[in-house]
């Protein structure tokens, strides 16, 4: 079968497959590898697959349609966002018009509101894969009927029918992504030595925290990771694919959730030598075993993106952050910070009974550790999530219709509003903690002193640009107002 894959454009430097759909404040963009495995899947099946990377390179939805156009594909498949899934879906209808092949939907968004999705999109859309689509695919692909598709939510043109759920799928049989249909160079991120690959060491996770979505919606709650083997061949393969990456991102929510597990990845990266050929980096909570740090750095791993989330353990509770404390944070911090290795550090505004008093707390938590960078963002509500529920039923929810999780030039929305603190105040919390943040003269001088290449030089221009490029887009449109 033809099988084009779709990641659709929708607005400018959208990022679709981060943990939330927007344009980030970093100015960043996330590789497409959950698609790309798919993809692999298909291709190793015997199927014609093109993959078609609007969002990255920022396509126009008419050049997309033209490349569908030229394939002539029978089956497309399109990765659909939350605040996107209105132009998603337009657009699935205009190729469905031009090519008469079946649509099928991916992602979060669809996984937690099916119904929705085929009730606006008029017979626009043949299928939904829901949660873990690797196999489901695969399935409609290879041409067995709908109805016997495990994982399908299909519709006959009168109704929208559920089939029994796909078994999760075994880690270690998926291939690797298929990273020959994109560029590293079309995702640029300050943050990551320049050009880069994320790589996945496992799926699913452990901990139950209300906002994040693919535990909850895709891949569940307990953590599949891959073997130390396949981890390290995948990193061989990218290398010899693409010579000119210099660093490879372990994306897994919890690589460090098992350290056996680090433990044997890191050792097989240096008994092939793989330490000495390329810097790897990865996220990490925490409530990390602190006595694996130095086997990770001795495996040359250089930064850990770090889910500090809050700085108050009231916060972190309400967000069922699964026991990690401020105390946890700050002693980890030290630690990693003895060892070497660069600090990237994620903190949110917006928790269940967030004042302003807790939120500066967290600007606080986050000037007071030895961070190289760090993001802070609006607590992300997503439908199919517990924080998502639990804000509609207690009337916090700003959001009435999937177009306004975005702001009007594509940036995040904050959507919960509290008696005690609105949405106005936490976007102003916000930009304050960024300022706060990088305006330091000690900030400054730790980012300066940290350039020792003119790959780290590049990098943190880039930095200097989307920070800059944030705040004047936001003095703009304060000045129109």
């Amino acid at each position: 079968m033809k099988i084009a894959i779709l990641n659709p454009s929708f607005g400018e430097n959208f990022v679709r497959v981060a943990r939330w759909s927007a344009k980030s404040r970093g100015r960043v963009q996330r590789h497409p590898d959950y698609l790309l495995i798919a993809a692999q899947v298909l291709i190793d099946a015997g199927h014609d697959v093109i993959f078609i990377e609007a969002a990255a390179r920022n396509f126009t939805p008419e050049q997309s349609f033209e490349i569908v156009r030229n394939f002539k594909p029978e089956l497309l498949l399109i990765h659909a966002t939350t605040p996107s899934i209105y132009a998603d879906i337009e657009q699935a209808r205009v190729i469905k018009e031009q090519n008469r092949c079946k649509i099928a939907f991916v992602g979060q968004h669809v996984s937690a509101e099916p119904h929705n999705t085929f009730e606006i999109s008029k017979n626009a859309i043949d299928y939904i894969f829901p949660g873990e689509y690797d196999y489901t695919l695969r399935d409609i692909a290879n041409g067995m009927p709908p109805q016997s598709v495990p994982g399908l939510i299909w519709h006959n043109g009168k109704e929208t029918i559920v089939n029994p759920s796909q078994p999760p799928v075994d880690v270690n049989e998926l291939p690797f992504p298929a990273w020959h249909l994109i560029k590293p160079e079309w995702y640029p991120d300050a943050g990551k030595k320049y050009p880069f690959l994320t790589l996945f060491t496992g799926r699913g996770c452990n901990n139950a925290c209300t906002f994040c979505r693919d535990p909850q919606l895709m891949y569940g709650y307990r953590l599949r990771t891959r073997s130390a083997k396949q981890v390290v061949d995948e990193m061989e393969y990218d290398l010899k694919l693409f010579p000119q990456i210099r660093e490879i991102m372990f994306e897994t929510d919890t690589f460090t959730a098992d350290p056996t597990h680090v433990k044997e990845v890191c050792e097989e990266i240096m008994r092939r030598g793989l330490h000495q050929k390329i810097s790897w980096s990865c996220n990490v909570r925490i409530n990390v075993d602190l006595d694996i740090l130095p086997l990770m750095k001795k495996a040359n791993c250089r930064m850990l993106m770090v889910g500090y989330e809050f700085g108050t353990d009231e916060a972190l509770r309400a967000v069922r952050k699964g026991g990690v404390t401020v105390n946890m944070g700050k002693r980890f911090s030290q630690r990693a910070h003895e060892l070497g290795f660069t600090l990237h550090g994620c903190f949110m505004i917006g928790a269940p009974g967030e004042t302003r008093q807790s939120a500066r707390a967290t600007i606080e938590y986050a000037k007071s550790m030895p961070l190289d960078t760090m993001q802070i963002t609006g607590i992300a509500t997503y439908p199919g999530t517990v924080l998502y529920k639990w804000a509609k039923e207690h009337g916090y929810l700003l959001g009435k219709d999937w177009a306004d999780w975005l702001t009007a030039e594509g940036e995040q929305k904050t959507l919960l509003s509290y008696p005690q603190l609105s949405n106005k105040e936490i976007d102003e919390l916000i930009d304050i903690g960024l300022k706060e943040f990088y305006l330091r003269p000690k900030q400054m001088w730790r980012m300066l002193i940290s350039i020792r290449s003119w790959g780290d030089f590049l990098r943190k221009i880039y930095g200097l640009g989307a920070f800059m490029d944030y705040f004047w887009k936001k003095l703009t449109r304060k000045g129109q107002t």
